[in-house]
């Protein structure tokens, strides 16, 4: 239906959305209330949609998320649908919060461990949760000692853009390959927080000056609206055949633009029970809207 409707034919790795339930309430949370909704897909849901996505765009690579993945109680068997069975790239999106039991039992099928953590210390855990910060560098470290590729995600706000220098060395002695970072968008809790919202955007460009020149070993990802450049609103339509990610929220809604995340703007649903993917068009809806994909760049 994708490639009927807009011509997409790749889509090289699907963000499944497992549940909403989560054991944090961040403040930059995307899903705002919906944190506290009940969807989620059942086992046989996401394996469904893991195979028609390979089926039908080639999808190389899943990315497991929430609310909070180790949460999701048939996660192991998701995992090794995936890897064993689809033979896709396997990544998951977590807190970190307690998980070490549940990755013991699954690392053997996880290409990718990504622990999201905003800030140092208290920074972080007036960010996520209290205990957090400690919890996400004891699951970075066990991952690296079962083997697992691991990476970190930072959403930059106020509170931690003065951190993120000094975050990204202590990954790197951690020997956590990867930070990524997020611009703060707000929708969900962050509509709640606007004083998070870096208002001043030449601090962005202060902050990405101070990861070229700070000799880090640690590969740092950048979403391209941490600039002093105003983002796009909209992008003119284009002809692409491909695309690099879709993602699927816990209901089934399917967004192509981290931008429309949290907007409600879904173009495509995939509907679990008639196991398809369907058109529903709207005037607000992120194809009608040319709501512009996230870039990122190494910084």
């Amino acid at each position: 239906m994708i490639e009927q409707t807009i011509g997409i034919r790749k889509i090289r790795m699907l963000y499944l959305q497992l549940l909403y339930r989560c054991n944090h309430t961040c403040r930059h949370c995307f899903h705002g209330e919906r944190l506290k909704a009940p969807d989620a897909f059942t086992a046989e849901q996401a394996c469904n949609l893991m195979r028609l996505m390979q089926q039908q765009h080639d999808t190389e690579a899943v990315t497991l998320l929430g609310g909070e993945p180790f949460l999701y109680k048939d996660l192991g068997h998701v995992v090794r649908y995936a890897k064993h069975t689809l033979g896709l790239a396997v990544d998951i999106c977590t807190n970190g919060y307690r998980i070490g039991p549940r990755l013991r039992d699954i690392a053997p099928c996880v290409d990718l461990l990504r622990v999201s953590l905003e800030g140092i210390g208290n920074t972080n855990d007036l960010i996520r949760r209290a205990g957090s910060y400690t919890a996400g560098l004891e699951t970075l470290t066990l991952a690296r000692d079962l083997g697992v590729r691991t990476g970190a995600t930072l959403t930059v706000n106020r509170y931690n853009i003065g951190e993120v220098v000094d975050l990204a060395h202590i990954l790197q002695a951690h020997g956590v390959g990867q930070l990524k970072l997020h611009q703060l968008r707000p929708v969900g809790n962050a509509a709640h927080y606007p004083e998070m919202l870096v208002t001043d955007l030449a601090a962005y460009s202060t902050l990405c000056e101070q990861i070229r020149t700070a000799d880090l070993g640690i590969e740092v990802i950048v979403d391209d609206d941490l600039s002093e450049d105003a983002a796009p609103a909209c992008a003119t339509p284009s002809n692409r055949h491909e695309i690099d990610r879709i993602e699927s929220d816990p209901r089934g809604a399917l967004t192509m633009s981290c931008k429309a995340v949290g907007k409600d703007s879904h173009a495509f649903w995939y509907d679990k029970e008639a196991d398809r993917i369907v058109h529903r068009p709207a005037a607000n809806n992120e194809v009608t809207l040319g709501i512009p994909d996230v870039v990122y760049r190494h910084a």
